[in-house]
């Protein structure tokens, strides 16, 4: 099986045909869709596929705890609507080059294991690499078990209608010692490549980034027969704070979006009675985080104040910097130098499973040229030629790896 053979079986699932993006999240129909994809194309190459404690996908090649094992893959799951290539290139990619070495006869010294990890946009359930999180014990499984979808519905409860034991969701010491190196292939989710006439990029490290939850609390009245001097709208509020923290990462060099928004009582004709925004920020470094984090907070206590509005800020998660592992990032470069490509470095503002294994294992990441930059959209794309140049570098840097 090559590249586009694999792609193009993934490609259909949970897709929506009016808006073309994809809505696969985890624990839904889509979901066990992409689940099934996974265990028969790890079949057709010979792997023995597993599901951990915290539902993330393992196909293995070689028998795991023999030795430390060379992972590689990303993620299924997707962002509303979202794009084709965010997560599922990197696992498609993967199992293209398990096929590829296989057919040039490789023999690994030690296991290969292709992996795609559980709920990583946090689309459902709100905390992003929970998977991953959960794995490596960087989220509480307490904690992690009562989060709740849009409709109400606990992970736990996800979690046990698909069939899997929510009780025994928690850190996997053992399965994370087995882990020698991971390498993450992602589409780049920004356009430096394309700029440096580079189809492939090797991962320097991700920005710190979080997750914050705004709620605006005022009162609900008619929206014909109140006057304005007597309203206390909550929309106003989040609205000028909105307005606030696009100024703010402009001054702080570094990222601010509300990308999430529900109105209460959400009537056309009624006052909101309550907001809640979700703040997604980034930055270079942790100090300019919180600083922008600060400016925004006191941004929105102030328009509260303003409108006779309640506020509460409350961080729902959190991601430190990461360097990823610089003897595997020097290899890697070693690898693709020799196979005659000079991959440049880059920083990401985007998080990846790969950051939150970087915590406890050898961890880095390849980029594939995206070449208009546009992300979480349907409007994402990788050149097949381009895609096709980051299976064999992932091909290349395996055998490296993994080879005797």
């Amino acid at each position: 099986m090559n590249f586009t053979t694999i792609w193009e079986r993934l490609l259909p699932i949970g897709r929506n045909e009016r808006s073309g993006g994809y809505r696969r999240y985890s624990w839904t129909e889509a979901d066990m869709a992409c689940r099934a994809w996974f265990a028969r194309t790890a079949s057709s190459l010979g792997l023995r596929t597993d599901c951990d404690r915290n539902g993330n996908l393992w196909a293995w090649w070689g028998r795991p705890g023999s030795e430390q094992a060379v992972v590689t893959g990303s993620h299924l799951d997707s962002v509303p609507d979202g794009g084709a290539f965010d997560g599922p290139l990197g696992v498609v990619s993967a199992f293209a080059a398990v096929a590829e070495l296989r057919a040039l006869d490789f023999q690994p010294a030690r296991p290969i294991a292709v992996v795609a990890f559980a709920e990583e946009e946090g689309a459902r359930f709100g905390v992003a690499c929970l998977g991953s999180r959960l794995m490596t014990g960087a989220i509480d499984p307490a904690t992690a078990r009562e989060l709740r979808d849009g409709d109400g519905v606990s992970l736990a409860d996800a979690m046990t209608a698909a069939g899997r034991n929510a009780a025994l969701a928690g850190p996997d010491d053992e399965l994370v010692g087995q882990i020698g190196a991971l390498v993450e292939l992602h589409i780049e989710q920004g356009r430096a490549l394309d700029g440096l006439s580079a189809p492939v990029g090797i991962g320097a490290g991700i920005w710190p980034h979080g997750r914050w939850r705004l709620d605006f609390t005022g009162r609900a009245d008619h929206a014909g027969t109140t006057r304005l001097a007597d309203r206390r709208d909550a929309m106003l509020a989040f609205a000028a704070t909105a307005l606030s923290a696009r100024d703010a990462a402009a001054e702080c060099a570094s990222l601010a979006t509300f990308g999430k928004v529900v109105a209460e009582p959400g009537a056309a004709n009624a006052i909101c009675s309550a907001v809640h925004a979700w703040l997604d920020a980034r930055a270079a470094d942790e100090a300019t985080l919180d600083r922008l984090v600060g400016r925004i907070g006191e941004a929105a206590r102030q328009a509260a104040g303003r409108h006779g509005v309640l506020m509460e800020i409350n961080r729902e998660s959190f991601s430190p910097a990461v360097s990823f592992d610089p003897v595997l990032r020097d290899r890697m470069a070693g690898v693709l130098s020799a196979e005659g490509s000079v991959p440049p470095l880059l920083p990401t503002g985007a998080g990846h499973d790969a950051g939150v294994l970087a915590a406890r294992v050898p961890a880095g990441m390849l980029f594939v040229r995206n070449p208009t930059g546009v992300s979480h959209s349907p409007a994402e794309h990788a050149e097949l030629a381009d895609c096709e140049t980051g299976v064999a570098a992932l091909t290349a840097v395996l055998a490296d790896l993994a080879g005797r």
